[in-house]
């Protein structure tokens, strides 16, 4: 942090603010306090019938890749809201939302992932601005080795597992890379 937003200042340090347990960057000028909390991604795995809805990355990081649809959470939304809207920015689809499927938290890239169940409504998805390409794929059909993310191909194991026992439910880890 170069400058702090609330006064313009560049007198910004880092400490470990009265009260509290962690460093902290603090404005000297006027003691304004910033706090750097985690970021929430959220998204879906879309589904129709036993097959899911993939997109591949047409911006960066992982450019050109397979992935869920999933972006960062915006203020004033809800998880559920901002994984509808996730979906339908990268894939056009439009779908029904069920279930928060799958939480990963990811604290070395200080994120947070939350995946829904989310059921196409009709077959009409495409690529976007976001996406170079959108398509269904079975459980052997999947790209394993050009998935952009360890989350994508743990949720889409867990939902094949879930599809074949009929039986989804929650699922919660932790992805800890060093």
């Amino acid at each position: 942090m170069n400058y702090c937003s609330a006064c313009g200042s560049s007198e910004i340090s880092l400490k470990i603010p009265e009260g509290d347990n962690r460093e902290r960057y603090v404005c000297k000028n006027c003691g304004t306090i910033h706090y750097s909390n985690p970021n929430v991604v959220v998204g879906t795995i879309p589904y129709y019938e036993n097959k899911i809805l993939l997109c591949q990355r047409g911006i960066e990081p992982r450019y050109g890749l397979w992935t869920l649809p999933a972006g960062f959470l915006e203020n004033g939304e809800s998880l559920n809201d901002g994984a509808k809207r996730e979906t339908k920015e990268e894939t056009r689809a439009d779908v029904e939302m069920g279930m928060i499927y799958s939480i990963f938290n990811i604290p070395q890239i200080n994120q947070i992932y939350v995946i829904h169940l989310a059921k196409l409504k009709d077959l009409s998805f495409g690529s976007t601005s976001e996406s170079l390409d959108v398509k269904l794929f079975s459980k052997n059909e999947i790209p394993y080795q050009e998935l952009a993310f360890p989350f994508v191909s743990k949720t889409i194991d867990y939902f094949f597992d879930d599809f074949e026992s009929k039986e989804f439910r929650l699922r919660v880890e932790d992805i800890i890379r060093k």
